[in-house]
């Protein structure tokens, strides 16, 4: 059959929910072709609509890891759309004939597949449909991604689940927030590389049920079982990726193109990445310069070392520090000043007039002149002022002696009755001259 006078079509190589794939060849540019037709949809009007989005998305791309698309038109009342023949087979195809694959041919994969999404994510298109029937490899082993039936632009308010038949189609790798009914972003395909990448290693997709309503409940509450619980002999790196790629929350997943790098790099292998070069010691900036120091000082070879001290450093370094032990030696410097002071001035030797006269009851006091001593009644009076006792008297130390001997009954001695004698016989002369005076 020839179509649109160019395109003559050869064999049947697949079939799909919209349309048949053959192979085929254009006679004007003498070149091998697959040719979609799409199948007649009485009862889905939508379905024209959507394989010329098809058409329409596909054509934007132009990537290694994405089937080209090359013509698209009508014939004999029905759409056709000519792309790239990959001389190969599907990844499904892969699995059902050689069981799961190694490894190193899964992180390849994960590399060219996630590269090819990152390409139509950056033109705003998310596939929607990614599953290893939709995963082509030519006879060289790279990957394309095909089938862009159901994608949708990310800004496509209808981005949501589409009919019953492509739901329970695609349920094994449906993204948790698209079983919810939210619109379809790049996370999506993200999530269901992921599925396709586990099935590849293990054999199985990482969540199976009776029914396609049960296997969208483990999409969104049940974690995936670790592949090497299942006895894949997988480097720990490669899984733990593995299953970031499969997160709940689409934040928690990486983009494609950082998934694409990471594969490409060979990180899943695990092997030990170098440490950062250690960051040079800066020496410490004077303090009558450290107020004009820049904010950071960028070095030539590395990042930068030198940063500003903060504000509340600077106004501290203003304040001049007294050293916390020059206070704490004065103050044990006072302390055995004061000890010894008082050492001093309770020892034993000290003299008899520097002490209370009340100390020592019964001892008799010397008698002290003010002509011998002239500073002696001083030094009492200070020491009284100084230490007071509750049993001293306001009389003088002189008197002391006096009182006791009248308190003993002792007589006054000859000379002093003499003398008040006399004073009084003086007295009485006194007045009687006086009276006589008077007379």
């Amino acid at each position: 059959m020839l179509i649109a006078g160019r395109y003559r079509l050869q064999d049947p190589i697949g079939r799909g929910a919209m349309g048949e794939v053959w192979r085929g060849y254009d006679e004007s540019l003498g070149r091998a072709v697959a040719v979609k037709l799409l199948l007649p949809h009485d009862s889905d009007p939508t379905a024209t609509a959507r394989f010329r989005l098809e058409a329409q998305t596909a054509g934007r791309l132009n990537h290694p890891y994405v089937v080209g698309v090359y013509d698209f038109g009508e014939y004999d009342g029905r759409l056709f759309l000519v792309m790239e023949l990959v001389e190969g087979d599907s990844l499904a195809g892969r699995l059902s004939k050689g069981g799961p694959l190694p490894a190193e041919q899964v992180a390849r994969i994960a590399a060219q597949a996630a590269a090819g999404l990152a390409a139509a994510h950056q033109q705003g298109i998310v596939h929607r449909d990614i599953k290893p029937a939709n995963l082509l490899q030519d006879a060289e082993g790279t990957l394309k991604i095909g089938d862009f039936g159901i994608a949708r632009f990310i800004d496509d308010p209808s981005g949501a689940l589409t009919t019953t038949g492509q739901i329970v189609g695609t349920s094994l790798y449906l993204a948790p927030e698209r079983a919810l009914g939210r619109p379809a972003g790049p996370a999506c395909d993200v999530y269901a590389l992921g599925c396709v990448l586990y099935q590849l290693l293990t054999g199985r997709t990482p969540f199976r049920a009776p029914t396609a309503v049960a296997i969208l409940h483990q999409h969104l509450d049940t974690p995936p079982v670790p592949p090497r619980q299942l006895g894949v002999s997988l480097p720990p790196a490669f899984e733990n990726y593995l299953l970031g790629l499969l997160a709940k929350r689409p934040e928690d997943r990486p983009a494609a193109q950082q998934v694409a790098e990471w594969f490409g790099a060979g990180a899943w292998q695990g092997r030990p990445e170098p440490l950062p070069a250690p960051a040079p010691m800066s020496m410490p900036t004077p303090r009558h310069t450290r107020a004009h120091a820049p904010r950071h000082t960028p070095t030539p070879n590395g990042p930068p070392t030198t940063y500003a001290l903060p504000t509340a450093s600077r106004r501290a370094d203003r304040r001049p520090q007294r050293p916390r032990t020059g206070g704490l030696i004065a103050g044990v410097v006072v302390f055995l000043a004061a000890m010894i002071a008082g050492m001093l001035w309770f020892a034993p030797g000290r003299s008899s007039a520097e002490s209370p006269a009340g100390d020592t009851p019964g001892t008799t006091a010397p008698a002290v002149t003010p002509a011998s001593t002239p500073s002696a009644a001083p030094a009492t009076e200070a020491a009284l002022d100084v230490v007071p006792e509750p049993s001293l008297t306001t009389s003088s130390p002189a008197a002391a002696p006096e009182e006791e001997k009248r308190e003993k009954g002792e007589k006054r001695p000859p000379e002093q009755d003499k003398g008040e004698d006399k004073g009084e016989d003086k007295g009485s002369e006194e007045e009687d001259e006086d009276g006589t005076d008077e007379g």
